[in-house]
Order: C-alpha cells, then structure tokens, then sequence
C-alpha cells in the first residue's frame, strides 16, 4: 500500500480538489501537514486521513521534513511527498532530499521557480524566449530597459500568479517604478522583452521525461493587461482541435523546454506566445498543475477527471492520456470599482441566451469583497462541439454580466 504525505499549508479550495482527490485513490494511505489545525478541514477529509501535523510554516522545508518523518514513523514508511502550490515546489524538493523520496529534486525544482534561472536554461539550449536580465539595482535594469529599446516587463524571479508583474514602456518609468522596491544583489528583479502577440498556454504530462500528453489554450486578453485593468472580465478558450500544423512550433519547444528544466514525470503548466510573425516564444512554465479553473476547464474538454488523473500519476505513476472531445472556455467575472459586491447585472438575460452551454459556475455574491487576485470574483464555465460557438458565448457572457463594486 503506498503511503503518500500531502503538504496542504491552508485548508483553501486551490489544494483541496486534488487532496480529496488523491484521498479517494484505492489502497492507498494519504497523510496530511498543514499549517491550519485539522478541524479547519472537512470532515470528508478528515475521515479519511491516515495521520496528520500541523506545523508553524508550512512551506519551510525544514519543517515539512520533520513532520513527514514523523508521519512516516506513524504510518509504518513513507512512498512519497506532494504538495501541488507553486510557492510549494522548492521545500517540498528540498525536503524529498533530505528523506530520500522520489520525485523532483531541488535542482529541477528551482529551474522551474527561478524564472532568471529557467531562462538562462533556455536560451542557452536555443529555445525561444524573451530576452532578459536578473537585475541587481534600478541602474542594472533601466540599463536594459535601455539596450532593448522596447517595453519591457518587470517580475519578481520567483513570482506565481502574475503578482508584482508590471508592463513599463519608456526606461524613465521603469526607474520611477522600482525606485519605490528595495532592488539590490539580496532581491534582485528580472526584466524581461515585452512580447507582442497572442497569449497561450501549453499544459503537459510527461512520464519519464516524456510529453505523453498535452492541451493548448488562448488568453483573451493576455493576462499581465488583466493585471494592469482590473475592470477587465478575461476568458480563456481550450480549442477543440490542437492537432494541427499551427501548434507544431509549440509543441516541439514545449517538450525540448521541459527536457532542459529537466522534467521527469508530471504535470505542467506553461505559458507562451505566438508573434505577429507565427513564431513562438516561452514566457514561463511551473512544473505543477495550473491555477485558476484550469484544470477544471481540462476534465471538462476531456470527459476526464484531471485532478484524479494528477493523484494516480504523481502517486502510482500512472496515466492513461484522455482524447479531447470538447472545445471549453471560461469567463471570468471581475467587479467594476472597489469595495464589496453590490449587484450583479444581466445574469437573466445571460441564463437565456447561454445556459444551455453552462456546466460549471461560481457566481459573486451580494456582500462579497473584490477579489484580490486575477481570477475576480467569479467566474461561468462553458462547453460545446464547436469551438466557434464557444469563443462567441465567452465573449457574450463578459458583454452581459457586469459585477458592480461599492
């Protein structure tokens, strides 16, 4: 019987699908560590853990050793150690090693989370990225805001979630801009060419450091002109077909991109774009399952549960690739001023013209506080044959439903 620890710092709806997931695997022991007490999970979780610690900081990998250690001793051994946060990758990594457990290593874990360090990797393998530079100080990076000559983004080299990313188009800016961060050796910012053109993302699993599987999607916008506008209702589009010549650039960047950050077996979320010109270029990967609905949009466009199928490969080493039946999308709704959820307009009108194509929704609610985050305060997941018709229901769903903010 394997015996697994998952590493859950907060009792938070973003680990819990893939806990409950990896709970629900026959024949197999799931302990749990996390920083809230076990009473703050529910009871379908705390039913069926095998053991659980609770510890003061649940990404210090010092700490989630010790404590898978000792639920080790508790469950007679350990098999493995997971955790699915991106903020998660490195102690967990760092922690496997000082078990010795299998699974990604710190070396490869910090390929994926330094992105200076991932793309370094990169372009010294010839895989198209955007240009960049780990700056030190506000004259290093106005310096190669400078040499560039073009807009340039400013992102911290271990962010997640686009937080702390910004867009600066003239050097001047740039300085104003940093000059209000503490820049130096100790935190250091990357800064990046501005890519123009259209934004993608490319999600994987690889067995043995092959890419058995995979899913292309497009951002409508592109997400950093999200971050900048926060009135902005962005949707996401899973095509139907992805099996033509036009993702054949992406797909052989995508697998050699992987190789070199030195992927084994997993799941992985990059994000890309196509120039005016076709080509492409990387923007960032995360060795570890997509946020923000995604792998929700991925079982519905496959008819496959993807965040049981994320428990029995990082568990059991096992996975059986789902064919893609169903072009999806999702619309994120995001409130208009600040404050809490006041009213929401044209939900009727939205239910009769799109309902039939709803199968997931996460509505806002009277009273609800704006969202702090990119995904906004809710969002309507929708499905059809036709990727047409789904490309046109997100952009009428955006158009209908407003979210008022007061």
């Amino acid at each position: 019987m394997p015996r697994v620890v998952f590493v859950v710092p907060f009792a938070f709806e973003t680990s819990l699908r893939f806990l409950s997931a990896t709970l629900a695997l026959p024949n197999v022991q799931v302990g749990l560590i996390s920083s809230d007490p076990l009473e703050a999970f529910a009871p379908s979780v705390r039913r069926h853990v095998a053991a659980h610690h609770q510890v003061g900081d649940a990404l210090d990998p010092r700490q989630i050793a010790g404590a898978a250690h000792e639920l080790g001793q508790r469950m007679g051994g350990l098999d493995r150690l997971v955790g699915v946060l991106e903020q998660l990758q490195v102690p967990l990594a760092q922690a496997r090693e000082a078990l010795g457990l299998p699974g990604m290593g710190a070396q490869v874990a910090n390929n994926f989370r330094d992105k200076a360090v991932m793309k370094d990797a990169l372009r010294a393998a010839g895989v198209p990225c955007a240009r960049h530079r780990l700056a030190h100080s506000v004259d290093e990076a106005v310096a190669f805001h400078e040499e560039l000559g073009t807009p340039v983004v400013v992102k911290p080299p271990a962010g997640a979630g686009a937080v702390g990313t910004f867009r600066l188009d003239h050097p001047a800016q740039t300085r104003a801009t940093l000059s209000a961060f503490a820049v130096s050796r100790a935190e250091p910012t990357l800064v990046e060419e501005f890519i123009v053109g259209e934004e993608h993302s490319f999600d994987t699993v690889c067995q043995d450091g092959e890419v058995v599987w995979h899913s292309i999607s497009r951002y409508h916008p592109a997400p950093l002109e999200v971050l900048a506008n926060d009135w902005i209702q962005w949707c996401v589009l899973l095509p139907r077909t992805i099996d033509g010549p036009e993702y054949d650039a992406i797909r052989a960047a995508g697998a050699e991109a992987l190789t070199v950050l030195g992927m084994d077996t997993g799941l992985a979320h990059m994000e890309w774009f196509r120039r005016r010109d076709g080509s492409v270029a990387i923007s960032e990967v995360g060795a570890r399952p997509p946020g923000a609905q995604f792998t929700s949009l991925l079982s519905y466009a496959h008819d496959h549960d993807m965040y049981a199928a994320w428990s029995r490969l990082t568990v059991l080493g096992e996975f059986d690739p789902p064919p893609r039946r169903w072009s999806v999308g999702a619309a994120y709704l995001r409130g208009q001023g600040s404050g809490r959820v006041r009213e929401i307009h044209g939900l009727h009108q939205a239910q009769q013209e799109l309902g039939e194509l709803v199968v997931e929704a996460r509505l806002p609610q009277a009273g609800q506080l704006k969202a702090n985050g990119y995904e906004g305060e809710g969002w309507v997941i929708l499905r059809h044959e036709d990727t047409d018709v789904v490309e046109r229901a997100l952009r009428r769903t955006v158009e209908l439903i407003q979210v008022e903010l007061a």
